[in-house]
């Protein structure tokens, strides 16, 4: 990633939101099932939406609720099991984020030889029957997934995170290159449907071939243990030759969607609501994970007021929520009536964190010095922290740069700090090693939300025990993020010299490529950097390029390991919290897991950021 992305900032507001929860003890394990519990089939399923999705179009789609409303009428090569869990530790946790087959009839491995070349080349084969909803159906195939490779580079709205694959996917640079010069004068080439539709049919990707029409083959330019994660995105959703007549993105497109998934698009008035009904060309045979218990999905928007949607939720007028956190005055009295339609969900991020600018000039370039960032690293009451937001049940203290649940995560602290209550005496001791025995004032920026400001005055009041005064400088989110990750200019006096970002990753399990890569890969120091102190060390850049081109699991996991324990030495970052996520649902939702246990609630799917609402029926 080199900027903050759609789906960063909806997930980041639904996150942040819950910083006005009262402190509520957390549920420790997953709702309880039933297996005896059938299914009902039909009735209509509303959701609730404050604006509901950014984008119909999966090439640019990069928000929490696109990805839930396109896995009900998208397919992928793979995607994800809707599966409970009650950790980020435990098996459920693992099963529900690792790829498993969607349009592909397996994942591939070096075993069944869908791994050759030394690892470099990935082949795919089609399930037969997988259709499109088109008058007759037809067989989607592997040139509907070029042509989605293809788009992502279109002049007009390309792809949300174009990063992961280009440097992975061979010739896909190029194509890029290619594709950009083209359309550089819009004179010369304007973006039509027509001239966007010729350039990508006349020209190839070195690294995607398609032998025939059920199989895809992928060669990559090195080894990458994490390629089939990228593949579970939406991005990668196969793509009807019918889209070639319109703009991508457009409101065109939107209207004349098609659908190969359990539910096809029957409605969309941008603004006002979305409807979807089943897609008759969809069988359940040829798609283990995903359902269409429901008849009818009903999406509403405009009900901004997180108050509304949990009374008419509670009320049985809508079922879910989809872009709006529960509201947070709220989970107190959720928690304490052991509802069993609410479900405080253990989630992974690194969400807030604190930042060094590792360029700032001013109190004498402290920032810069490791003795005081390892000074920060002991003295945060991160206990204090949490409880700004609510305690326990809402946030998990961590002390690494990878959080629980992905490869390479330990549980380990290198700052001993008391338990997480700080440690005075360290912090007090490193700043006169530093240069500092009387005390410093340093920048600190943050968001200017409710939530991010409480949390700001936490760190405030702790740090200030060791002899550090933060001097805040508050931002809106409208500029917060530019301004952090304008790496050319923060070297100069005035800039920030902490500051409190937060990341949630884009897959999880083996996925350092979106953390340890993301925020911490040198140089870097650009524009629009989530690289925001301009962080470089060789030995870590070094270990990201090995744990990119491991060829196992365990290799992959070693070296981002490293590397997390090296930027930690190097006292980069302050991890603070990895945050949870609590879901709320009408009485009348069962949630389906992939096995066909039945839970009084919607599931939580990690890598949709929402309820899978195609695991969903309806009691009476």
């Amino acid at each position: 990633m080199t900027s903050a992305p759609k789906r960063f900032a909806g997930l980041a507001a639904a996150v942040l939101a819950l910083g006005v929860l009262a402190a509520c003890s957390s549920s420790s394990t997953s709702p309880s099932g039933s297996s005896s519990a059938k299914p009902v089939s039909g009735g209509t399923l509303r959701i609730v939406a404050a604006s509901g999705p950014a984008h119909l179009d999966t090439v640019p789609s990069y928000y929490t609720t696109d990805y839930q409303l396109t896995h009900a009428y998208t397919r992928q090569l793979l995607n994800y099991p809707t599966v409970p869990y009650s950790s980020t530790s435990d098996a459920g946790w693992a099963k529900t984020t690792t790829p498993a087959a969607d349009v592909a009839t397996e994942v591939p491995t070096t075993a069944n030889g869908g791994i050759t070349n030394g690892g470099k080349t990935y082949t795919f084969h089609i399930k037969p029957g997988v259709d499109w909803n088109t008058t007759p159906p037809r067989q989607v195939t592997s040139q509907d997934f070029l042509r989605e490779y293809k788009a992502f580079f279109n002049p007009v709205s390309p792809v949300g995170n174009p990063t992961y694959y280009e440097s992975t996917i061979a010739g896909l640079s190029a194509y890029a290159a290619a594709e950009t010069a083209y359309f550089a004068n819009a004179k010369t080439h304007p973006p039509t449907a027509a001239n966007i539709t010729n350039f990508q049919n006349t020209h190839s990707i070195s690294g995607i071939a398609t032998p025939n029409s059920s199989t895809i083959q992928f060669t990559l330019t090195a080894q990458a243990s994490d390629f089939l994660y990228m593949l579970a995105m939406p991005f990668t959703s196969a793509r009807p030759v019918e889209y070639d007549s319109y703009v991508p993105n457009s409101l065109q497109l939107d209207q004349h969607t098609i659908s190969d998934g359990p539910y096809q698009i029957t409605s969309y008035v941008p603004g006002k609501s979305l409807t979807m009904a089943r897609n008759p060309a969809w069988k359940q045979s040829t798609d283990s994970l995903r359902h269409d218990y429901v008849s009818q999905v009903v999406d509403t928007f405009g009900i901004t007021s997180a108050q509304t949607q949990l009374s008419d939720m509670q009320a049985g007028t809508e079922d879910v929520i989809s872009d709006t956190p529960v509201n947070p005055a709220s989970i107190p009295s959720l928690e304490a009536s052991h509802a069993s339609n609410f479900h405080i969900w253990p989630w992974s991020s690194t969400f807030p964190y604190v930042v060094f600018n590792l360029r700032s000039p001013d109190a004498n370039g402290a920032a810069s010095k490791l003795l005081v960032r390892q000074a920060v690293n002991y003295g945060l009451d991160k206990v204090a922290v949490v409880k700004s937001i609510g305690g326990p049940a809402v946030a998990t203290i961590i002390n690494t740069v990878i959080p629980p649940g992905n490869v390479g995560y330990q549980n380990t602290n290198m700052y001993p700090n008391n338990n997480d209550l700080g440690n005075t005496a360290m912090c007090k001791s490193d700043l006169a090693k530093a240069g500092y025995p009387h005390g410093l004032t340093m920048l600190y920026m943050y968001p200017n939300d409710s939530s991010n400001t409480r949390i700001f005055t936490a760190i405030q009041a702790s740090l200030a025990t060791c002899g550090i005064t933060l001097s805040g400088k508050a931002e809106p989110g409208s500029s917060f993020f530019t301004d952090l990750g304008n790496a050319p200019e923060n070297n100069k006096s005035g800039a920030w010299d902490m500051g409190q970002p937060g990341w949630i990753p884009d897959w999880f399990g083996n996925n350092g490529r979106t953390i340890v890569q993301a925020l911490f890969q040198g140089p870097n120091c650009v524009v629009n950097t989530v690289n925001y102190g301009c962080y470089d060390n060789p030995a870590v850049n070094s270990l990201i390029k090995q744990a990119e081109g491991a060829t196992s699991l365990s290799a992959a996991g070693t070296a981002w390991q490293q590397a997390d324990s090296t930027i930690m030495k190097d006292a980069d970052i302050v991890p603070i919290m990895s945050q949870n996520f609590p879901c709320y649902s009408s009485a009348r939702v069962r949630g389906v897991a992939s096995d066909g246990t039945t839970y009084p609630t919607a599931i939580f799917a990690p890598n949709i950021g929402n309820p899978d609402i195609t695991a969903i029926w309806l009691a009476s």
